[in-house]
């Protein structure tokens, strides 16, 4: 493979023309498609094998119009001191702005809150339900600007009005935190580089490559039924890697260049090792979010599928783009070592100075002299950072985890003020009754069933369709919807479906929105252990190719797992616990986003083994070409410490970013991302895998003859392309 991607490095960077038009050209398409392709939006939403999902499907069949899976609003009204809801000023204007809300051509249907008994004991607080004919996901714009225009219109009248509910779910704005990130990103490649030009070009090449992944996406959105939400992803890893990709590539073409080669050479020699590396290493991304198909909630898998697609491009952008800008940059991209000189070039280095060995050499000279203090240092305190991760409560986010500034929050506020905390999270029981000998008297038995179980307020009766052989159950819990006891109750009412059923041969089934974040919950947990295994599993067979061991693979699995677990302990500790939720401006502590867990590991895994590839394979090239195990962990270190540490802390920026965001589901992401990098870059790659590495010896790169034989070679270390081009030196290595 070297050899192969040597001669494409070599051939981009003297064709350098046609390897940049088409790039230009296929950026052009995208951008064309996008721009004349409808605006995304209208993806739907499912999740199959739920039992909430089934009793969705089934009211749509029963209850045709109805749209129970349509988006849901609540105008929540509260009259001002010493007044109520009943008096005849703040009626009239509830009636006004219901009869408002009713004319948007989205909504279905508008609960009178008068005619609906929505009006609570006190007289101070009703609510007006709004019931919309597509989903969250799919309502337009201009529907959520009449709602809050309705709502903007009632305040006029002098009372407090709030909305809540998911028909003002849009899909965050993270532009402000992406500028931050590359912001950040260019800082640190100026460091690293000492060149604005070398540091400008993993930029731009990495805006490139998400530019034709997002432009393309955006032009797919309709045929392929991809939402607004699945460019995300991909901006977010897609930055991540383009950057990392191109950085390891300049950062190999100027070590090339150090060592006295010519340019079209050093791009050639840069693109055969780093950039088999950089093969290699997108495989591991690109199985990591393809892998998140196995949930099997169709949004997800096209979310995993879209941004692997951005990594694919990414990886081809690094093996033909960047040499080809090489060529054009020329000699204004320095040698490892020199600076340009508006960033202080040119200057004489004492000898002192240019003796003296980088931080990289000195650190890895440290490790591999005390690597059993250094090893059980690194373990005990991922270790006692993964603790948290055994109180691991999962949950969807409501309105109640949203900051009390946004209207959605104080919405909830209200409801549970005026109809008690179970309100915000009602419960919908459908009743199939179609093989009932009596559906009503089936109808009646689960309503009387329900009533009997513990943390039930209320229990509407039963209503049902025109056909008398379907019925909707609405059930009112006394807890909030994100509470452990919630999840009890709707695990309570199904526990009675099986004795129901073979009384009256009807079914029951629990739905709404509570009940499908439950579920959808629920399915996630039980796919987080499949798809650590598959992901893991293939990444292991795919790095014994890679570095021909077997511990070497094995260790970079268990150390990305000790990085997860600490990971997840500290999303736990603050996002739960309550620690350092101040700093972190966490309002309201509850249960980790039930997607946090496998979210983490598709994303985290495929960063973790890009940095394992890139500083492993430079440790097992010196091997490989005569150096001692201790001194390869050292040479590694040398060509790769500063890189990889400049790549995990473009990456920490990036995600922490995020951490700033108002939505409390964008800051516990931004936050685990973040944490999880640094441990997995500074506490495994950094000290965990030279200290191991450093006690394994030999033994780290052992493999069975019989595997030996069975495995392709594909030369990640560039021995072959070594052969091709310097002859003479292989000769003296092997009389050595």
């Amino acid at each position: 493979m070297a050899t192969f991607l040597y001669r494409i490095g070599r051939l981009a960077f003297r064709r350098r023309h046609f390897a940049a038009l088409i790039w230009v050209a296929l950026l052009t398409l995208a951008g064309v498609g996008a721009a004349s392709a409808p605006a995304p939006g209208n993806s739907s939403f499912s999740i199959p094998g739920t039992e909430a999902q089934k009793a969705f499907d089934l009211l749509e069949q029963r209850f045709p119009g109805m749209s129970a899976d349509g988006a849901t609003a609540r105008v929540v009204f509260k009259a001002p001191s010493g007044e109520k809801m009943t008096d005849a000023g703040n009626k009239a204007t509830v009636e006004k702005t219901v009869k408002e809300l009713g004319n948007g051509s989205e909504v279905a249907s508008v609960a009178d809150p008068y005619a609906g008994h929505a009006v609570s004991k006190d007289g101070r607080i009703a609510y007006a339900s709004v019931k919309y004919k597509v989903s969250g996901m799919e309502l337009k714009d201009s529907s959520r600007d009449a709602l809050k225009a309705a709502a903007q219109d009632a305040r006029h009248g002098g009372l407090t009005v709030e909305v809540g509910g998911d028909a003002l779910s849009a899909a965050p704005e993270t532009g402000s935190s992406e500028v931050i990130g590359i912001a950040i990103a260019a800082v640190v490649l100026v460091i690293t580089f000492g060149s604005l030009l070398a540091a400008g070009l993993p930029l731009l090449t990495a805006i490139i490559g998400v530019g034709i992944g997002v432009s393309t996406i955006a032009a797919l959105a309709n045929p392929l039924d991809l939402g607004s939400t699945t460019s995300t992803l991909a901006t977010m890893i897609g930055l991540a890697v383009g950057i990392d990709y191109a950085l390891f590539i300049v950062s190999r073409y100027r070590a090339e260049l150090a060592e006295g080669r010519e340019r079209e050479e050093a791009a050639g020699r840069a693109v055969g090792t780093a950039g088999s590396a950089v093969v290699f290493a997108g495989l591991t991304v690109v199985i990591a979010l393809v892998g998140l198909s196995v949930v099997n909630i169709p949004m997800l898998t096209k979310m995993g599928v879209a941004a692997a697609g951005t990594v694919v491009i990414a990886v081809l952008i690094a093996l033909t783009l960047i040499p080809a800008l090489l060529g054009y940059a020329g000699r204004r991209i320095k040698p490892a070592g020199e600076k340009s000189r508006l960033l202080g070039g040119g200057r004489a280095k004492s000898e002192q100075k240019r003796s003296r060995p980088n931080m990289g050499t000195r650190w890895a000279s440290f490790v591999v002299r005390r690597p059993v203090a250094v090893l059980l240092l690194g373990v005990v305190g991922l270790g006692a950072a993964a603790v948290p991760a055994a109180s691991l409560q999962l949950g969807l986010p409501d309105d109640g985890s949203q900051p009390v500034s946004t209207t959605q929050r104080r919405a909830y506020d209200l409801l549970s003020e005026g109809f008690g905390p179970g309100f915000n999270g009602p419960l919908m029981v459908v009743v199939d009754a179609k093989d009932s000998h009596d559906p009503k008297a089936a109808f009646t038995k689960v309503g009387d069933e329900i009533k009997g179980l513990t943390d039930v307020v209320t229990v509407t009766p039963a209503m049902p369709n025109k056909a008398g052989d379907t019925a909707t159950i609405t059930v009112v819990p006394n807890s909030k919807p994100s509470s452990a006891t919630t999840e009890d109750l709707v695990h309570a009412i199904r526990g009675k479906g099986a004795g129901i059923t073979s009384a009256t041969d009807a079914k029951v089934l629990v739905t709404g929105a509570t009940a499908m974040n439950i579920d959808v919950s629920q399915k996630l947990n039980d796919a987080l252990l499949p798809y650590l295994a598959l992901v893991v599993g293939l990444a292991f067979l795919l790095l014994i190719v890679v570095f021909r061991s077997v511990l070497v693979p094995l260790k970079a699995a268990l150390g990305f797992l000790l990085s997860v677990l600490a990971a997840l302990g500290a999303v736990v500790a603050v996002f739960q616990w309550g620690w350092l939720s101040g700093l972190m401006n966490v309002e309201e502590t509850g249960p980790v986003m039930s997607m946090m867990p496998i979210f983490m590991v598709g994303v985290v895994f495929g960063l973790a083994m890009d940095y394992e590839v890139f500083l492993v394979t430079r440790m097992r090239e010196a091997y490989v070409h005569g150096e001692k195990p201790r001194q390869a962990v050292v040479t590694g270190f040398k060509y790769s410490a500063r890189v990889v540490t400049a790549a995990a802390v473009i990456m920490i920026a990036v995600f922490s970013g995020f951490i700033g965001s108002s939505e409390a589901m964008i800051k516990m992401i931004g936050f685990g991302l973040a944490i999880a990098v640094f441990f997995d870059a500074f506490v495994v790659r950094m000290a965990i895998v030279p200290a191991v590495l450093a006690l394994l010896g030999k033994r780290a790169w052992w493999l069975p003859r019989w595997l030996d034989r069975v495995l392709p070679n594909v030369d990640v270390e560039g021995e072959g392309l070594r052969a091709e081009s310097d002859p003479d030196e292989v000769k003296q290595l092997v009389r050595a």
